[in-house]
């Protein structure tokens, strides 16, 4: 039986302002304020909302026979959280259907997997944290910032305990295979690999209300169609977009709402059923691995790391930011830290690009890439002064490893005290109890043999 595997991802931009190079030392605020608020209230009111209203009603009217899955990114949850907490409501009410399940991703939505695997692990970690705290959820499956995937990667991934990833079903990297199939990692088979059908997943996100497209108008049952007619032993069609393209890319002039709540009805017509990721892990079996020797991507038409850092200004840029990766990895600034997650963020890089991706990109204040690589690394400029003078820039390597060293040794020492300190709490109430019980039995003896004593 074939299953339709539906995810979204959820991310917003961090507009940074226009800073100048004498700015630097004296101005530590980078960010755009009125740009945030202003994109993310449009952005809700043009696509968040209307769409999760619309996965909630579907998740109700089908009675667990609709499921989706969703990622946010933890930038994304702050902007949220301050300037649109209607749709934090919107997704608690789709998490109370039971029919969503929210995936884990790099907090910042950055490139740090491509960097540090430390601090890769670390905004992973935390984002598997608040992913728990505000939805109960433990994320079983993990989705890197644009799918971004290699065999390291896939290791790092398998090594934090997730069972599944999300990944692009790239044709370099398929070859003769059909991303309509369970895989799994080459250096790890624990870790399972749901591959994107890109065009399925495009003729939504990009092409639904293009009035030059050769199946414009698109209908639900003629896509449920395609979906049909996919060969039997091909099980999971796997459909992976943004939010963002119901609404904002794809406008509800357009009839996107209607056709994706038709979807549901039209699959069980065909005896297509909707899945999660982790049921869709746990139920089928791989067939085989997937490997992937360089980073791949579900950006342009090469499907590869180029649109961030395919020129010398991004990779200089890149290089600059993670060449402190390790300080900040060790400060405890919360200033420094919030600042590290947004300088991060993959849309920094892209503004840099200089490719022609075939799709408009806008630059915001930006004149030119130049121009955004300019603004940026004035920025950083000021960052690494605040980061260097916690740490300073002639601390050796071999003072830092050993200060890294020592967290490190006294993390997992917490770690093994917690354990040894819930070992020694359950001892301790079982010999309560245990101390409990031959009060009462020694009291029940005394009564009753002073009730011998009486007759």
């Amino acid at each position: 039986m074939k299953t339709i595997c539906l995810y979204f991802e959820i991310h917003q931009i961090i507009h940074l302002k226009r800073y100048r190079f004498f700015e630097i030392g004296s101005d530590h605020y980078y960010y755009d304020d009125f740009a945030n608020e202003q994109g993310i209230n449009e952005i809700a009111e043009r696509s968040y909302i209307p769409a999760l209203t619309t996965l909630i009603e579907m998740a109700k009217a089908n009675e667990g026979a609709f499921k989706v899955a969703l990622s946010i990114s933890g930038v994304a949850l702050e902007q949220l959280e301050i300037y649109a907490p209607v749709v934090i409501e919107l997704l608690h009410e789709l998490n109370r259907t039971g029919c969503c399940e929210f995936l884990c991703e790099p907090y910042s939505h950055g490139l740090s997997s491509l960097a540090n695997e430390d601090c890769f692990k670390e905004e992973v970690e935390r984002m598997r944290v608040k992913i728990k705290d505000y939805f109960g959820q433990e994320p079983k499956v993990f989705r890197n910032s644009s799918l971004i995937y290699d065999n390291e990667i896939g290791s790092v991934v398998a090594g934090m305990g997730f069972k599944g990833m999300l990944i692009e079903g790239a044709k370099h990297v398929l070859g003769w295979k059909s991303p309509h199939c369970l895989y799994h990692c080459v250096d790890n088979p624990d870790l399972k690999l749901l591959m994107r059908d890109y065009k399925l997943s495009d003729d939504i996100s990009l092409r639904f209300s293009n009035s030059e497209w050769c199946e414009y108008p698109l209908f639900a049952d003629k896509y449920m169609g395609w979906i049909d007619s996919i060969p039997e032993n091909e099980q999971v069609i796997n459909l992976f977009m943004e939010l963002s393209a119901i609404g904002y890319y794809q406008p509800l002039s357009s009839n996107i709402l209607d056709f994706i709540k038709a979807l549901p009805e039209c699959a069980k017509q065909k005896g297509i059923v909707f899945s999660t990721p982790s049921e869709i892990v746990g139920k089928l079996k791989s067939v085989d691995c997937m490997d992937v020797p360089y980073p791949m991507s579900w950006t342009d038409e090469e499907r590869d790391i180029s649109p961030w850092l395919g020129n010398v200004m991004q990779r200089e840029a890149f290089n600059k930011l993670y060449s402190v990766a390790e300080r900040v990895y060790l400060c405890q600034d919360k200033r420094i830290k919030q600042d590290w997650d947004y300088l991060q963020a993959s849309n920094n890089f892209r503004f840099m690009a200089t490719k022609d991706s075939g799709i408009s990109l806008d630059l915001g204040i930006y004149d030119s890439p130049f121009d955004a690589f300019t603004n940026y690394m004035n920025i950083l400029g000021d960052f690494i002064n605040r980061v260097n003078s916690l740490y300073p820039v002639d601390m050796d390597n071999e003072e830092l490893s050993s200060l890294l060293t020592t967290i490190k040794n006294q993390g997992e020492e917490l770690v093994q005290l917690s354990v040894e300190v819930e070992t020694l709490q359950k001892k301790l109430a079982a010999a309560e109890k245990k101390c409990r019980t031959a009060k009462s039995d020694k009291k029940e003896a005394k009564a009753k043999t002073k009730s011998n004593k009486v007759k």
